[in-house]
């Protein structure tokens, strides 16, 4: 079988190419990468080493695509997956938009004429946000949770389902995933190929180009170990948001069952991935594993001196797309596929610090 896996030398794209063939020894799979991310390039010898037709290229131009031959499957793991992408004043939002959503309608074209299968990895951030950002929650363990009644729909103590609203606002990065879904499944019901989109949890793992706005957990790590300083935003400055975490490696065995010609044609074309609520943690209990783990690093435990000096009492505001409780039910998956994830969390965050103590040039580089 043939694959094509967009953002290839990216931590998701790369992690998810090495399982693939770890899992399969029938895959012949090109990657293509613009590397335009810090550090993306260090993975490209590693995926050659392993027998990977990587290309630099760019899906946004639709020509790079056109010189690659044909495929049985594209898998998508090319993306921009910041939420503050566009809005920060440092990117721009006609490149997050040409780039999430431009380039996946040019592999939807590029699916229409090699007659290939489909697979988006899209994210929790399609959700509506302002049912999620007034969400009723309670502290416990440093963490929140959610406080529910029942009128919500599509929300649980297990984390959010598929039904949940997908309203805007979702964010403009959001946005450009949710249209990216709903121009797959509708190009597919025209040119009769498969589809299947898959909304995932935070990823997480060695090899991830933590930042502050995306890979929170590869960031604080490593930020963490260095001493760098950090600080809570939003919500009193306490640190209680809390957030999924999921492996990609743990993708691995869903997506060879979805390019299984066998797979059902009846079965939801859309589902959550996630590690869930088991593997969900909130900012100031990572800070406590943290400071088990790197005992002596310089980084503040209490709260407040997360703070800027200047306002030692002000915790920062809140921003819009903030949410205290992100957290995907993938019952689904587990119902219509036989999937569940398999690594936990602490192994997921041990990882990290390994990789970050092992390799800290690395971090620089992708820094």
């Amino acid at each position: 079988m043939k694959l094509l896996i967009t953002g290839a030398c990216g931590f998701v794209g790369s992690t998810l190419t090495k399982a693939l063939l770890e899992h399969s020894d029938s895959l012949e799979i090109t990657g293509i990468d613009n590397f335009s991310r810090s550090g993306s390039w260090l993975n490209r010898d590693k995926l050659i080493a392993m027998g990977v037709n990587l290309i630099h290229g760019d899906i946004r131009n639709a020509a790079d695509l056109e010189v690659l031959g044909s495929f049985d499957w594209v898998i998508d793991a090319a993306a921009n997956p910041s939420v503050l992408a566009g809005v920060d004043g440092k990117s721009s939002s006609r490149q997050l938009v040409e780039h999430n959503l431009g380039g996946t309608i040019n592999l939807l074209e590029a699916c229409k004429r090699w007659n290939a299968g489909f697979i988006l990895l899209s994210t929790s951030r399609v959700y509506s946000i302002p049912p999620l950002a007034n969400l009723k929650v309670e502290v416990k363990d440093h963490a929140f949770r959610p406080v529910l009644d029942g009128s919500l729909p599509g929300i649980s103590e297990h984390g959010i389902s598929e039904e949940f609203s997908t309203a805007p606002p979702v964010s403009l990065y959001g946005s450009t995933k949710l249209t990216s879904e709903t121009l797959a499944l509708e190009y597919g019901e025209a040119f009769d190929f498969p589809v299947w989109i898959n909304r995932c949890g935070v990823m997480a793992g060695a090899g991830q180009f933590g930042k502050p706005d995306q890979g929170i957990f590869a960031f604080w790590i490593h930020c963490w170990r260095e001493g760098r300083p950090l600080r809570y935003i939003g919500f009193e400055g306490m640190g209680h948001q809390v957030r999924d975490c999921l492996h990609p490696k743990d993708l691995a065995p869903l997506l060879l069952k979805q390019t299984d010609p066998q797979s059902s044609s009846s079965t939801s074309r859309t589902i959550n991935v996630s590690g869930g609520i088991e593997s969900a943690m909130s900012l100031r209990q990572l800070s406590d594993w943290c400071k088990g783990r790197f005992p002596g690093s310089e980084t503040p435990e209490h709260p407040q001196s997360h703070l800027p000096k200047e306002n030692p009492n002000i915790s920062p505001p809140v921003r819009p797309f903030d949410l205290p409780w992100v957290v995907l039910d993938s019952a689904d998956a587990s119902t219509k596929w036989g999937w569940n994830p398999q690594i936990n969390t602490l192994t997921i965050l041990n990882e990290i610090a390994d990789f970050s103590e092992k390799a800290p040039e690395w971090i620089k580089a992708s820094a």
